[in-house]
């Protein structure tokens, strides 16, 4: 007689469905945002300087796409994404650093204090 075949099973594919499946999260978020205890978060970014006006141009799970209007010549281009980044996030300038990347096109940013500050605002 010959052996029975591993696989898909009449009277288990019930569960071998749902153990295929992962669990969807309501707030779970694309890879290039983590969150940074207590209460900060990075951001991975592709900048692309050189553009004639700033703007998000992608957002993946590898990064988000930001377009710079300012040259890539002496730190001209990671002063303008910082920013275009506060601006865009409403936080103030000084909340918002480069953790790596400030010479290469690939960068991580560093939002600071970004849900003490929601906490704040609601409870006015």
């Amino acid at each position: 007689m010959a052996p029975t075949k591993k696989g898909k099973g009449k009277g288990n594919s019930g569960e071998s469905a749902q153990s295929q499946q992962a669990p969807v999260n309501a707030t779970q978020f694309p890879s290039c945002l983590r969150l940074l205890p207590p209460s900060s978060v990075a951001i991975t970014i592709h900048a692309k300087p050189g553009s004639k006006l700033a703007t998000i141009t992608d957002f993946s799970d590898e990064a988000l796409g930001v377009q710079i209007d300012a040259p890539a010549k002496d730190g001209e281009a990671n002063a303008a994404l910082l920013d275009y980044i506060s601006s865009v996030i409403g936080v103030k300038r000084r909340q918002v650093s480069i953790g790596s990347g400030s010479k290469s096109r690939d960068k991580v940013v560093v939002v600071e204090e970004c849900a003490g500050g929601m906490r704040k605002s609601r409870q006015l």
